[in-house]
C-alpha cells in the first residue's frame, strides 16, 4: 500500500469532504481516503498497482473540485501558496457579505409598505417598485449566492440534497415566482394569482446564511494554522561534512548516516545520535519540560529541538517524513481529519426534508391543478416551496454559537467551531498536561538553607548566575533581585556543563552545582544531604552552593502549581468528570504534582505520539475526552481528543492545534466552558425544535390542508411566517447572554 497526501482546492463546506471521500472510497484500488476539511487536505492509502497518483486526482476532479500533490520538499512553499489562496477566498466573501448586507437593508425597508400593509412617510412608492426590488436582488442572487447554486447543482447532479440545496431551492423559487409576477403582472391579476414579490426574502436569507459561512472560513483558516506552524518550526539548511570539510545543503538532502556538525544556538536538522561532544539541549518542543537536559556522544537528538551550549558532530538516523517532528505534523493532521462523533441534527433532518418538500410541493400542484384551481395551484405551490426555505434551521446552530462564541470570548475563552462548543458538552474525561498547565511552566525558588548570613548567600549566588544561561541559574538571578539582594561584579567566570558554574567575587571562588561536582572539588556537603534528599522527594531540584572551599547552603528550586489548580481539578471531579494527569516528565515529579491538585490517575514519561495514543485509547473505551496543553508536544493530542484546550500563555502551536483556548492561561476556565458549552447545546437543540416544528406545522397549511375551512396561506404570509420562525431562533439564541452570566 502507498500513502500520499494532496492539498484539495475548491471545497466551501464540510459536505465538501464527505462528498470526495465517497467518490473515492467507490473506486478499486483505495484502501483509505481522509479529507481534513481544516488543513483542505487529502490523505489517501491505495494499492499502487490498481491505481496511480494520477488516477486519484482524475477521482476527485469529476467529483468537482482539484487535488494537487503535497510533496515533503514542496511542503511549506505549497501551504504558503494554499494560506494566501485561502486569504484571497475570505476576502472575496468578505465583500460578498458586505454587498448583499447592504443591498438586503435596502430591500427590507423598501419592502416595510407592502408587508405591513400601511403607507410609511419616509418611503417613497418607487422605493418599494418590484423593478427596483428585481434589480437590487439581482447582484446578490448571481454573485454574493452564487456558491449556494453552483453546489446545489453538484448535488444534484450526484443525486444528494444538502443545506446548500435548501437555500438554491428557496430562494431560486422566491425569486423566480417574484420575476414572473413582475414581468406580467398584469396576466396574474386576471388569473386572480397575488401579486406579492418576494424579492427580499430571498435576499435576506442568502445574506444571513452567507454570513454564518465567513464565520466558518475564519475558523477553518485558524485550524489550518497549526499545519503550517508546525512545517514551519522544521529547520531548512544543515552543515553536513563532505570529508574533512564542511558544506551547507538543503535539510532535504540529508541522508541517513551523513554527519552533521551543530555548533551552539543552532537547531538540530535531523533525528540523529550524537558521536562527538557534549552539550546541553532545549526538547521542550517534544517533551514539553523547560529545563534543558545534558547530551553526550551516544545519546539519541531530535530535530528542530535547540543545542545550547556545546559543539556536536551528529550522525543522522532519521530524515525527511521519519523524524520526530514530522510524525507530529502527521498525527495532528490526521487527527483534525478524523471524525466527530455526534452528527449535527440540521445535517440529518435535510437528508429527507428535501425531497419531502418537493414531494409535497408537487402533490400540491397536482391536486389543486386537477381540481381546475390553476391560480391555487400555482400559489399553494410556491407557499410551500417559501415556507420551507431553511432560513430558521440555516440560523438555528449559527446564531446560538456566535452568541455563545461572543460570550466566552469576553470571559477569556476562544472557540474556534461549533462542534468543539457541542461536544464539550458531553464530556467525561479530562486530560491535564502538567508544564504549563498545572504548574507555572518555569522554574522558581520554593526553599532554601543558608549556613552564612542570608543577604550574602544571595548577593553572591545572584551575581555569580547573572552570566547564566540555564533556566535553573535565571530562576536564581531572579529571586535574588526580586528580593532586592545586591549584584556584585565578577571575576573569571566559568560554565561546566552538567555540573554547575563558578566565578570570583571580592577575591574569593564561589562553587554553584551539584552535590556530586562540590564533591569532586572536595568540598564536604554531608551536613545538608538530609534536608536536599527531604527537597528531592519532593519533586524539587537543589542547587548547592560553596564559598572558598566551604558549604554556604542549599537552594530548591521548583516548576510549581498555578493558584487555582487544585481547586479547578476538585471543582471538576464534582462534575463527575474523570481527571488524568498526563506529562512527559519522571514519575517521581509527576506523582508529586498529582499529590498537590488531588489526581489519582497518573501517566509519566509520555511521548508526544504516545500522548495522542493514550487519548484514542480513552475514546475507544467509549470516554468523551478533553485535552488541555500548552506545548508543541502536545499537538497531537490536542487534535485527537474530542475537544482541545488550549493555554493561551503557552505555544502558537498548541492553541492552533487546539479547539478552545483559555486565554490567560487560568485554568477556571475549563469549568466556564463547560458550563457555556453545556448552555449552549441547550439552546442549539431549542432553535431546532422551534424550525422543525414551525415546517411540520406550517407546510401542510400552506399546501391547502385547512382549505374545508376556507383557511389558504398567500405567499406573502408565507413569508411572513419564514421571517417569524428566523426572529423567533435569533431571539431565543440572545436569551443565551442571561443564562451564561454567571460563568
Amino acid at each position: 500500500m502507498e500513502t500520499r497526501q494532496f492539498q484539495i482546492k475548491g471545497m466551501g463546506c464540510a459536505a465538501c469532504a464527505t462528498t470526495i471521500e465517497t467518490a473515492l472510497q467507490k473506486t478499486a484500488g483505495i484502501q483509505t481516503a481522509q479529507v481534513n476539511y481544516a488543513a483542505a487536505q487529502l490523505r489517501v492509502e491505495f494499492d499502487g498497482s490498481q491505481i496511480n497518483p494520477e488516477a486519484l486526482q482524475q477521482v476527485v476532479a469529476t467529483a468537482g473540485y482539484e487535488a494537487i500533490p503535497l510533496m515533503g520538499s514542496d511542503r511549506q512553499a505549497q501551504l504558503q501558496a494554499q494560506e494566501r489562496e485561502e486569504a484571497q477566498a475570505l476576502r472575496t466573501l468578505s465583500h460578498q457579505v458586505w454587498l448583499a448586507g447592504v443591498l438586503s437593508g435596502v430591500l427590507v425597508i423598501g419592502s416595510l409598505p407592502m408587508m405591513l400593509g400601511v403607507d410609511i412617510p419616509f418611503i417613497a412608492h418607487w422605493w418599494h417598485s418590484p423593478w427596483l426590488q428585481w434589480a437590487l436582488t439581482t447582484p446578490i442572487m448571481f454573485w454574493s449566492g452564487q456558491y449556494f447554486f453552483v453546489s446545489a447543482w453538484k448535488s444534484l447532479r450526484r443525486r444528494r440534497a444538502d443545506m446548500n440545496t435548501l437555500v438554491a431551492l428557496g430562494t431560486g423559487v422566491a425569486y423566480g415566482y417574484s420575476i414572473f409576477v413582475t414581468l406580467f403582472r398584469a396576466q396574474f391579476i386576471a388569473w386572480g394569482i397575488p401579486t406579492d414579490v418576494y424579492f427580499e426574502v430571498a435576499a435576506v436569507i442568502i445574506t444571513l446564511i452567507l454570513l454564518g459561512r465567513s464565520l466558518e472560513a475564519r475558523a477553518k483558516k485558524g485550524m489550518a494554522a497549526a499545519i503550517r506552524q508546525l512545517v514551519g518550526l522544521q529547520v531548512k539548511m544543515a552543515r553536513v561534512f563532505r570529508g574533512e570539510e564542511t558544506v551547507d545543503i538543503p535539510v532535504e538532502q540529508v541522508q541517513v548516516g551523513d554527519r552533521l556538525l551543530i555548533r551552539p544556538g543552532e537547531k538540530i536538522p535531523v533525528d540523529g545520535e550524537i558521536i562527538e561532544g557534549t552539550s546541553t539541549l532545549d526538547e521542550s518542543l517534544v517533551t514539553g519540560e523547560s529545563l534543558p537536559v545534558e547530551k553526550t556522544v551516544g545519546d539519541r537528538l531530535i530535530g528542530s529541538t535547540l543545542n545550547k551550549t556545546g559543539r556536536l558532530i551528529l550522525k543522522a538516523t532519521h530524515v525527511g517524513e521519519d523524524t520526530v517532528l514530522a510524525n507530529i505534523i502527521r498525527l495532528v493532521q490526521e487527527a483534525q481529519g478524523s471524525k466527530a462523533p455526534i452528527q449535527k441534527v440540521a445535517d440529518q433532518v435535510t437528508a429527507w426534508f428535501v425531497p419531502a418538500v418537493l414531494v409535497i410541493a408537487l402533490v400540491t400542484f397536482s391536486f389543486w391543478a386537477i381540481a381546475g384551481d390553476l391560480p391555487r395551484a400555482i400559489a399553494t405551490t410556491v407557499s410551500v416551496l417559501v415556507i420551507a426555505c431553511p432560513c430558521a434551521l440555516g440560523l438555528a446552530t449559527p446564531t446560538s454559537i456566535m452568541v455563545g462564541t461572543g460570550i466566552g470570548a469576553r470571559h477569556g475563552i476562544l472557540i474556534k467551531d461549533a462542534e468543539s462548543l457541542e461536544l464539550a458538552a458531553h464530556l467525561t474525561t479530562i486530560v491535564l498536561d502538567k508544564t504549563g498547565t498545572l504548574t507555572q511552566g518555569k522554574p522558581s525558588v520554593t526553599n532554601y538553607l543558608s549556613l552564612i548570613d542570608e543577604a550574602q548567600l544571595w548577593a553572591w549566588a545572584g551575581s555569580v548566575e547573572q552570566s547564566s544561561e540555564h533556566p535553573l541559574g535565571e530562576a536564581i538571578f531572579r529571586h535574588a533581585t526580586d528580593k532586592g539582594h545586591s549584584i556584585l561584579p565578577l571575576a573569571d567566570f566559568q560554565s561546566f556543563t552538567g555540573k554547575g558554574v563558578q566565578a570570583q567575587i571580592n577575591h574569593q571562588t564561589i562553587h554553584i552545582g551539584t552535590a556530586q561536582w562540590l564533591t569532586t572539588l572536595g568540598i564536604d556537603t554531608t551536613s545538608l544531604q538530609a534536608q536536599a534528599i527531604a527537597w528531592q522527594n519532593e519533586a524539587k531540584t537543589v542547587i548547592w552552593v560553596a564559598i572558598e572551599g566551604q558549604l554556604a547552603g542549599l537552594i530548591a528550586l521548583a516548576d510549581q502549581l498555578k493558584p487555582t489548580s487544585p481547586q479547578v481539578v476538585k471543582r471538576l471531579q464534582k462534575l463527575g468528570l474523570k481527571v488524568i494527569l498526563l506529562t512527559g516528565d519522571n514519575p517521581r515529579t509527576a506523582e508529586a504534582i498529582a499529590n498537590q491538585v488531588g489526581i489519582t490517575q497518573v501517566q509519566a514519561e509520555v511521548h508526544p505520539d504516545q500522548k495522542s495514543a493514550v487519548v484514542q485509547n480513552l475514546q475507544t473505551a467509549g470516554e468523551m475526552v478533553a485535552m488541555v496543553g500548552d506545548g508543541i508536544n502536545d499537538a497531537p493530542a490536542l487534535a485527537q481528543a474530542n475537544v482541545g484546550i488550549a493555554i493561551g500563555t503557552g505555544t502558537d502551536v498548541a492553541i492552533a492545534a487546539s479547539d478552545l483556548t483559555l486565554i490567560s492561561g487560568d485554568l477556571t476556565g475549563i469549568l466556564s466552558a463547560i458550563k457555556l458549552s453545556r448552555a449552549t447545546l441547550r439552546n442549539i437543540k431549542q432553535n431546532l425544535f422551534f424550525a422543525f416544528v414551525y415546517n411540520v406545522a406550517s407546510i401542510p397549511i400552506a399546501a391547502g390542508i385547512l382549505s374545508t375551512w376556507g383557511i389558504f396561506l398567500n405567499p406573502m404570509i408565507a413569508g411572513a411566517a419564514m421571517a417569524f420562525s428566523s426572529v423567533s431562533v435569533v431571539t431565543n439564541a440572545l436569551r443565551l447572554k442571561g443564562v451564561t452570566r454567571n460563568l
